[in-house]
């Protein structure tokens, strides 16, 4: 099968959204997913809108995304059930306190203005059910969430209507490049194309392997929790700042829990056993912030794939090795928020050949 402008290797949320701004600009695409689109973290993940607490390096990229999550619905026809409820990240204690005006000195430097600390009575007008031992919190109120599920299928029907074509069940596992061309061998299908776009999440690392650009990247898989349906009592999402949490409920009422705990998996044979200890202790700081939680029960657990780089930030850009390839992998269990805006970003560096939002910290020759 001839005829593409790029292959985009990974039909996860970043993978779609390469697709869908390759096609805003007229060129023709295929993305190539060895399962289904959305399957690991892209389909599972917390859903998280968030500019609040994000390493330095990805700020600009953070709020350029925050702006497309804004009027996502003009870009994919759907809401993604995106709701602007605010971000906060919650002290318990006095070091939790300390930390927090740290950050918060910390992006006046920088000259951001997006994160403001308050005090523990605007933080109770925010989120009275809160525990009462909390002193105050970092918040962002222009953050939110979104479905995770509903938002790869709408990116991703959004760019099948745009002339992209899906094809879902494939692996690609050879890769090699004639003249101006790659070949990559899925199943007993040869694509060719003249680029080549990894975004395949927890085996990013793999094919940025098989394409001349070996990296460090560790499978990691995030755990999520959700309890039954319960009266209504939060509105924004709530952060751990001294322990890992993060904690939302959503329009029917369930609660929402993640923030850090892994589950422990095989990427080979893509299979996932759940950390009940971490389990638990994702439930106590639950409970321990939202007395009223105590008798609520929790339904179900899960846990995706994603790729973790050693210094959690992902790699974004060409590749350093061969012509025609780029990188969006290894997103370190944060890449929801950014993907509309990566996808974008990858879009301007393929057909225009640069981008003006700042990548230089993800490039990927960073770890050669």
């Amino acid at each position: 099968m001839t005829g593409f402008d790029a292959l985009i290797i990974g039909g996860g949320l970043h993978g779609c959204s390469v697709a869908l701004h390759l096609a805003r600009r007229g060129l023709k695409s295929a993305i190539v997913e060895k399962n289904w689109c959305g399957r690991h973290a892209s389909g599972v993940n917390a859903g998280g809108v968030r500019t609040l607490l994000r390493d330095p390096p990805e700020i600009p990229l953070a709020l350029a995304a925050r702006a497309l999550w804004h009027s996502i619905a003009d870009l994919v026809e759907a809401d993604c059930g995106y709701r602007t409820v605010g971000q906060v990240a919650v002290a318990e204690n006095a070091g939790d306190m300390a930390a927090l005006e740290a950050r918060a000195a910390e992006m006046r430097r920088l000259g951001y203005d997006h994160e403001e600390l308050i005090d523990a009575a605007d933080l109770r007008r925010l989120a009275p059910a809160l525990a009462d031992h909390c002193l105050g919190a970092l918040v962002a109120r222009a953050d939110g969430f979104a479905d995770p599920y509903h938002t790869t299928r709408a990116f991703k029907a959004k760019a099948v209507a745009l002339g992209v074509t899906v094809l879902e069940g494939l692996r690609a596992t050879r890769f090699e490049r004639r003249g101006a061309t790659w070949r990559v061998s899925a199943g007993a299908r040869v694509l060719e194309a003249p680029v080549v776009v990894n975004c395949a999440g927890a085996w990013g690392g793999e094919v940025a392997a098989r394409l001349g650009d070996a990296v460090p990247l560790d499978p990691t898989l995030p755990m999520m929790m959700v309890t039954a349906r319960a009266p209504r009592f939060l509105e924004p999402v709530v952060l751990g700042t001294g322990r890992p949490l993060s904690l939302k409920q959503v329009a029917n009422g369930t609660v929402m829990i993640g923030g850090g705990y892994r589950a422990r998996g095989d990427p080979v044979r893509e299979t996932s056993r759940l950390d009940l200890a971490g389990l638990r202790a994702s439930a106590k700081t639950a409970v321990e912030l939202f007395p009223r939680l105590r008798d609520v029960a929790i339904l179900r657990c899960w846990a995706g794939f994603e790729g973790r780089t050693p210094d959690d930030l992902p790699v974004i850009g060409p590749g350093r090795r061969a012509e025609g390839v780029f990188h969006a992998f290894g997103f370190s269990g944060h890449g929801f928020q950014l993907a509309p805006v990566v996808g974008r970003i990858l879009a301007e560096l393929i057909v225009e050949g640069a981008t003006d939002l700042p990548i230089e910290p993800f490039r990927i020759d960073r770890f050669a």
